[in-house]
C-alpha cells in the first residue's frame, strides 16, 4: 500500500448481497444493465435493476466471487432487491443470500493500493476487494468485504457525510435520495457517462426503453451539481425559473446538492446568467465535467 494523502470513510448505509451457483450469472446478465460476464476479481462494474419499462429500481456495484457475484446496495433498500431477485430467480439454480459481515469504506485523495487508473480495476486482498470507483476516477476507491475496516485503517479518517459532499460535488448520484425509485431513467441521471450501461450485451430488463431513448435523443431533463444559496430545498421540492417549473430538488449536504433539471430551462437561465428558485433559496445547477449533453 502506498503512504499519500487518502480519507476514508465506513458507509454503514450499505449492504451486500451475493448472488452464486451454477446460474448466478446468467441470472444476473438478464436482469441488470451491466455486463455481468465482464466483472473479474481485477475488474468491478456499476449497473441498475429496472422495471420492465426502464425506470430505475436499484443501482448496484458489482464485484466477483469464485461461483458468482457480489451487489453492493442501499441498507435501507436491501430487502427490496432480495425480494426481486427471488422473483426472477424462478427455476435457475441460483443462491440469493445477504452478506451480513461485508462492509464498506471509500477512501478518496490518491490511489492508497496502486490499483491502476481506470475506473473499475481492481485488486483482492485476503478478506476484501478494493477497486477504483467504476463511475468516475475521481470519486477514489472503494473497499469491500469482511475485513474492509482493517485495511483501511492506515489511512486518515473521515466521515460518510464529507464524502457525500465530495460526489454530490462531482454531480454523481447515488441511490434513491438522488435517483426517483420507479420514475427515474438512466440517461437522465447519467449512466451512460458513468459506466452503468453496456449497449453491446444482450437484452436485460428494461432494455428497450433505456436504448430507445438514447438513439432517439429523448433526454429532457438531466441530473445537475447545484450551489444552493440560503436554506437547501427538500428532498422532492419543485425549484422554477420565471415562475415555471425548472426541476426537482434531491439531496443536498450544506450548500452543495442535486437537482434533476429540465434542460430547456438550465440553458435559458445559463444563457440570462440567472438562477433557478426554491421559496427563498437560490439554485444555480452546473454541468458536470463528466457529463455529455452540450
Amino acid at each position: 500500500m502506498a503512504e499519500n494523502t487518502v480519507t476514508t470513510a465506513l458507509r454503514e448505509d450499505r449492504s451486500f448481497v451475493a448472488v452464486t451457483g451454477t446460474d448466478a450469472r446468467s441470472l444476473l446478465q438478464g436482469l441488470l444493465s451491466q455486463d455481468v460476464e465482464k466483472v473479474t476479481t481485477e475488474r468491478a462494474g456499476y449497473g441498475a435493476l429496472l422495471t420492465p419499462q426502464g425506470k430505475y429500481l436499484h443501482d448496484l456495484f458489482l464485484t466477483s466471487l469464485d461461483d458468482g457475484l457480489v451487489l453492493e446496495c442501499e441498507t435501507a433498500r436491501v430487502d427490496d432487491l432480495l425480494k426481486r431477485l427471488k422473483v426472477y430467480r424462478l427455476r435457475a439454480q441460483a443462491e440469493i443470500t445477504k452478506l451480513s459481515d461485508w462492509q464498506c469504506v471509500v477512501l478518496w485523495g490518491q490511489d492508497p493500493f496502486e490499483i491502476g487508473n481506470k475506473p473499475g480495476s481492481a485488486k483482492v486482498f485476503d478478506g476484501a476487494t478494493a477497486y477504483i470507483d467504476p463511475r468516475l476516477i475521481d470519486l477514489g476507491t472503494r473497499l469491500v468485504g469482511p475485513d474492509a475496516v482493517k485495511l483501511a485503517a492506515p489511512f486518515s479518517e473521515g466521515t460518510a457525510d464529507a464524502y457525500r459532499a465530495y460526489r454530490l460535488s462531482l454531480g454523481v448520484p447515488e441511490g434513491s435520495s438522488d435517483i426517483l425509485v420507479d420514475r427515474g431513467f438512466l440517461l437522465e441521471n447519467g449512466f451512460d457517462e458513468l459506466n452503468g450501461v453496456d449497449w453491446k450485451k444482450g437484452c436485460y430488463v428494461g432494455q428497450e426503453l433505456t436504448a430507445r431513448t438514447r438513439y432517439r435523443g429523448l433526454v429532457k431533463r438531466r441530473l445537475m451539481a447545484v450551489r444552493i444559496e440560503g436554506e437547501a430545498p427538500a428532498e422532492g421540492e419543485v425549484i422554477q425559473y420565471l415562475g415555471k417549473d425548472a426541476g426537482e430538488m434531491r439531496s443536498h449536504v450544506g450548500e452543495t446538492g442535486l437537482a434533476l433539471v429540465r434542460l430547456d430551462a438550465w440553458r435559458a437561465a445559463r444563457d440570462a446568467g440567472e438562477p433557478f428558485v426554491s421559496g427563498a433559496a437560490r439554485i444555480w445547477p452546473s454541468k458536470p465535467e463528466w457529463a455529455v449533453f452540450e
